[in-house]
């Protein structure tokens, strides 16, 4: 039998309106092709895009991260390099050596009057260049003189070193210095890195010969 709402008393009315609405609602929400689903799927769409966004953002900033830790960790490396470079060069650099020790030689007053380039000694990571030196000064210049020797930025090792009074000895071939009180000879060795290379030709170089790099 047909309804006439016009005819149903105001009450019924409401009632009947009020369901009409909820259903034209559950129509809207749950409705496959209604636009409310639609959005639901494009919020939804845009929540997972966003988290796998935020997911590729945060390991990106870990990546940045290491990628900081990394460069700082080669640095500090680079710069451990260059100072192990300064200390035991790749080359012989021989008149760089023999210009280091004729400084500090003059910085201390002490006279250099000989010195004799002596074979490599190829070792399994390095190569031993010693040279014979001989010299002469005042007792505590000599000592000071080796004390620089032992400062300077290349490593250098002092060996067999012979030391004896100007009066305990045969008289120096050369004129010595007021105050000299010491004459004596030593083995300066120092390191280079590049390769075992064969033996050096011995040779005497005076203070103001330099040997050239071979």
């Amino acid at each position: 039998m047909a309804i006439n709402l016009r005819e149903a008393s105001l009450p019924v009315q409401l009632l009947m309106g009020l369901a009409l609405a909820v259903v034209l609602v559950l129509a809207g929400l749950y409705a496959p092709m209604s636009p409310v689903q639609t959005v639901k799927a494009d919020l939804a769409k845009a929540e997972s895009d966003y988290n796998a966004i935020s997911k590729e953002v945060n390991e990106l900033k870990q990546v940045e991260r290491r990628h900081s830790e990394l460069m700082a960790d080669i640095a500090a490396l680079q710069e451990q390099l260059d100072r192990r470079k300064e200390l035991v060069p790749e080359e012989k650099e021989v008149d760089e050596f023999i210009r280091m020790v004729q400084r500090e030689a003059a910085s201390s007053n002490v006279r250099i009057r000989r010195l004799t380039a002596k074979p490599v000694n190829p070792r399994e990571f390095h190569v031993e260049m010693p040279f014979e030196f001989e010299v002469d000064g005042p007792y505590y210049a000599v000592m000071d003189f080796f004390s620089r020797l032992s400062r300077l930025s290349r490593i250098i090792n002092v060996g067999d070193l012979a030391l004896s009074g100007i009066g305990e000895s045969k008289r120096p071939r050369f004129p010595v210095s007021p105050g000299t009180s010491v004459i004596g000879t030593f083995t300066a060795t120092t390191f280079f890195t590049k390769g075992a290379e064969g033996p050096a030709a011995p040779g005497k170089k005076g203070p103001g010969q330099q040997p050239g790099k071979r």
